[in-house]
């Protein structure tokens, strides 16, 4: 997303890029694997949402991922929404600005839900990095609800820091929308993720090298996993982004919308690989799986 009222919102292809009607094969295969895993990933964070909201009682942990699957279900269902629109206009040959701006919109959306990702992991990070290196402290003085205070305060960033970049770029104030825009990175690329990855680090190292205190395990190569996940395959959709105002030449924008949307859609699957429910995918499978991961933290089934 440029400043200027001239360029498009973020991974938002101009309508002058040569023949809209015409697409070649490379474009329809990234489009359509885009479309498939948007919708295999919003049926495996719905499941999610669904096991944690009501079949699993919820700890410090799952607090923060029942909300990183609201994220992921976010992004997937305003990508998926906005490429159904990218192709309505490309194959129909529709062009029409009122088209254009519902798909920014849609795409300024799917940045919110793709930064309240990353804040939700970095808060997850740092979160059970505190609990290895001041574990008496997590255990008798943390505040009993601090990951839901944490998530409202993320929820409330995400929207005002969104709100703020939509008002001023859609508006064409370019010198506050660039202001806005280096904000957003400055808060992305030099607070959140710097801590997202040295809390694995340091997690890392602790739990293979300096601690002999018995730890979860599971959840430890789940966070470890979902982390590397965002790194190889969330940031590039960021980093698209911010390129865009330094280069016109970038490509196109399909390749790192599809592997942002496999990032989003990939954490149902790690859950259900690490707490070993891979033979029998199902929701029963799942909820044995969330168990799994989770029972060292405290998490109990709901009996019904």
């Amino acid at each position: 997303m440029e400043p200027n009222h001239a360029t498009p919102s973020p991974a938002l292809p101009t309508a002058d890029e040569g023949n809209m009607c015409e697409m070649d094969v490379f474009d329809a295969a990234v489009d359509g694997a885009t479309l498939l895993i948007s919708l295999c990933g919003l049926v495996g964070n719905g499941a999610v949402l669904w096991l944690l909201g009501c079949r699993i009682r919820r700890n410090p942990i799952t607090v923060y991922v029942l909300n990183l699957a609201v994220a992921d279900f976010t992004f997937l269902l305003f990508t998926l929404s906005s490429a159904l629109l990218y192709l309505l206009d490309n194959y129909f040959c529709s062009a029409l600005p009122s088209l254009v701006k519902h798909l920014r919109a849609l795409l300024l959306l799917s940045l919110f839900a793709h930064n309240m990702g990353m804040y939700l992991l970095a808060a997850i990070s740092v979160e059970r990095c505190m609990s290895i290196l001041c574990p008496l402290w997590y255990r008798c003085h943390r505040p009993q609800h601090l990951s839901a205070a944490v998530c409202a305060l993320l929820w409330a960033l995400s929207i005002s820091v969104i709100a703020t970049v939509t008002s001023l770029c859609l508006s064409h104030q370019q010198e506050q929308c660039r202001l806005a825009l280096i904000a957003m990175y400055i808060l992305n690329f030099l607070i959140f993720a710097p801590s997202m990855v040295i809390s694995n680090v340091i997690l890392l190292i602790k739990v293979l090298c300096g601690s002999r205190q018995r730890q979860p395990r599971r959840l430890y190569i789940a966070i470890f996993l979902t982390v590397l996940f965002f790194l190889l395959f969330g940031v590039p959709l960021s980093v698209w982004n911010f390129m865009q105002h330094f280069s016109d030449a970038l490509g196109q924008h399909q390749v790192v919308v599809l592997l942002a949307c496999i990032n989003s859609s990939v954490n149902p699957f790690i859950y259900l690989l690490v707490g070993g429910g891979r033979r029998h995918c199902s929701l029963a499978s799942l909820q044995v799986a969330f168990q799994r991961v989770f029972e060292e933290t405290g998490v109990t089934v709901i009996n019904t």
